[in-house]
């Protein structure tokens, strides 16, 4: 068995795992051992995008297993937590995970096409997920710099990252929550975003410069 920990990355709606070499590169700086996760996001349910993470996941030889995940594979991570125990110990970042649902997913139901943008994750995007007893710590990064696609539909209705509200973010049984200058996309390129999950992932913290 590996003694390092492992981090499997999960990325989110439209995007695919080559999305998350940048957070790869400084998590593997940090110690890390890394994984991509990889799933057509349109095609297929919450539950079964779960049941090939937790799949994935299980062909590891760590004692412990960390997860970082964008948006959409947030929501993933989460109903993977849910419906599978017997994984490794370990904590969970997500990244602009909208939890309590998306404004901007309902916001779409009147563009044309709408249901073929989104797939069959359409209704967890719009509704969100229950929160769940994760046996794990978990941090939420958020982004505050107000520009994206989001906006082309009215945006998320508050402060934001331009897709996902901060208030869509927020969940009981947080740890950590933390708000940082990024947009929905470049919360994936940020250097302190790496930096920020790699701390909560050794520490069960972020590091909160006001404090």
């Amino acid at each position: 068995m590996s003694g390092k920990a492992e981090v499997i990355l999960v990325h989110g709606l439209w995007f695919g795992a080559w999305t998350m070499r940048p957070l790869a590169r400084t998590l593997r700086k940090s110690g890390f051992d890394i994984r991509r996760f990889n799933y057509r996001t349109t095609r297929g349910d919450l539950a079964a995008h779960a049941r090939r993470l937790r799949g994935f996941a299980a062909r590891s030889n760590h004692a412990r297993q960390h997860f970082v995940a964008h948006s959409l594979g947030g929501l993933v991570t989460l109903q993977m937590l849910a419906d599978f125990r017997d994984l490794p110990p370990g904590r969970v970042v997500f990244l602009a995970s909208p939890v309590h649902g998306s404004r901007v997913a309902r916001k779409t139901r009147r563009i044309p096409g709408s249901r073929k943008l989104l797939g069959e994750v359409r209704n967890a995007l719009e509704s969100g997920i229950k929160p769940v007893s994760m046996k794990r710590d978990a941090g939420m990064i958020a982004g505050s710099k107000t520009i994206g696609l989001g906006m082309l539909v009215g945006g998320p209705g508050g402060p934001g990252d331009g897709t996902v509200s901060i208030s869509e973010t927020r969940v009981d049984g947080l740890k950590d929550h933390l708000v940082l200058p990024v947009t929905h996309t470049s919360i994936l390129y940020s250097p302190e975003v790496a930096n920020q999950a790699a701390h909560f992932l050794q520490t069960g913290g972020f590091m909160h410069p006001n404090a």
